[in-house]
């Protein structure tokens, strides 16, 4: 790492130039990179009443600009242990979902042969399964923290309320590692909560969560992840939306900001497969707080990586 540039970056006023995440440089080449970001720009899986999840890579790149590089949390500067690099946007068909998913498949597949972790900004969340798939076929089945305020274990062909059913069926999930947390919202019916134990979840609704406290979710976490490889998805609608309105799908009485990076932070010592932060969606967002957020929880798994990193 050139740790020289990065101090020159952080000089810079964060309005100049064109917005990368953290203004990490923007290359196709993976084949020096420990981590690829990567903005999905594509929401034609979701039969939501709010679209525009496409708009998300581009805020959260946007609202990173504001970071400079330190965690405090962790005492880690993850760029100076980490070669992160921003992909661009993946070119996504949005008239079209298969094309899509194939399209995704191969540019993360890409970056994983090359020996990187991928980081996905959504998008929703149709787009985690392509992710799955290739980082299944490289790594066997994988663990999964889904941190959500709808399970995604419904019926019926791939879109965002889909993915998890998909990934459980083909194969992709180690169903003993799987947990679900945060789930919630009127939408949610039993039936529904029964069927995604069946496929293998460990299910956490959000009154649950509260009660026993984050540490204890967080313990609950580790307890069925263990040393198995572990991929995370986070859809931003699990933040309640008084902290994160800017989403297509909210519900109210979710985690707060602060809560939301406690657990995040909670995920450290897992050996991690990869990531994905999903729905955020710019046109209802307020003064940007969503898209920050969004930017700072990547900042997070940036952060877990540099910590892994570090202890090797």
């Amino acid at each position: 790492m050139d740790n020289n540039s990065a101090d020159t970056e952080e000089l810079r006023p964060a309005y100049l130039g064109i917005p990368t995440f953290m203004r990490r440089p923007v290359t196709r080449d993976v084949s020096k990179a420990d981590v690829v970001v990567m903005g999905i720009p594509f929401d034609s899986g979701a039969t939501s009443f709010r679209n525009g999840a496409r708009f998300g890579p581009r805020k959260i790149r946007e609202a990173s600009l504001l970071m400079w590089g330190y965690n405090r949390h962790f005492d880690v500067s993850p760029l100076e242990h980490l070669n992160v690099i921003d992909f661009g946007d993946i070119d996504v068909d949005p008239t079209n979902i298969n094309t899509t998913l194939g399209l995704i498949a191969t540019e993360v597949d890409r970056a994983i042969s090359a020996g990187a972790t991928v980081i996905a900004l959504g998008g929703d969340h149709s787009i985690t399964l392509p992710i799955l798939r290739s980082c299944a076929a490289r790594k066997g089945p994988l663990g999964l923290v889904h941190i959500d305020a709808h399970l995604d274990t419904e019926h019926g062909s791939i879109e965002h309320g889909t993915p998890f059913r998909h990934a459980a069926q083909e194969g992709l999930l180690n169903t003993n590692a799987w947990i679900q947390i945060g789930i919630r919202g009127p939408g949610t019916h039993p039936q529904e909560i029964n069927e995604a134990k069946e496929l293998g979840a460990e299910v956490l609704e959000i009154d649950e969560c509260f009660e026993i406290g984050i540490p204890a979710v967080i313990r609950r976490i580790h307890e069925r992840i263990g040393n198995r490889q572990v991929y995370v998805s986070l859809d931003i609608d699990a933040v309640d939306p008084a902290f994160a309105p800017g989403t297509g799908t909210p519900e109210v009485g979710g985690f707060s900001s602060h809560q939301m990076l406690q657990l995040v932070r909670g995920l450290r010592g897992l050996d991690f497969a990869g990531f994905d932060l999903v729905e955020v969606n710019p046109p209802y967002d307020s003064s940007d707080i969503t898209s920050i957020l969004a930017a700072n929880i990547i900042f997070e798994y940036l952060s877990l990586l540099a910590v892994k990193q570090i202890s090797k």
